[in-house]
């Protein structure tokens, strides 16, 4: 369950740099939640095609977080913004924009 909200996240955030066939899959498997046998059902391709393009869409998803570091950096900010004291929050932005 925790990977499928870590992937819709990443999702959220990178989905735009993916093609449509890939966005289109990824949506129908992690959000519509259909089997991979009803994606290639109603696509009229084979299973193995869509669990090929779940993982090329992983792969990508997971490279392009790696690189720009955008879901981690939101997440700590999110967590930053708990704090209570205004200098540790200062604090933690500092050093989240130094990294």
């Amino acid at each position: 369950m925790e990977e499928f909200v870590y992937y819709n996240n990443l999702f959220d955030i990178y989905g735009s740099l993916l093609t449509s066939k890939e966005a289109i899959t990824f949506q129908d498997y992690y959000q519509e939640d259909l089997s991979l046998s009803e994606i290639a059902d109603n696509n009229n391709i084979s299973r193995s095609a869509v669990q090929k393009t779940i993982k090329t869409v992983l792969d990508k998803l997971n490279n392009y977080e790696e690189k720009l570091h955008i879901y981690k950096d939101k997440s700590k900010l999110n967590e930053i913004v708990t704090y209570d004291d205004i200098n540790k929050i200062k604090e933690e932005i500092n050093d989240l924009l130094s990294a």
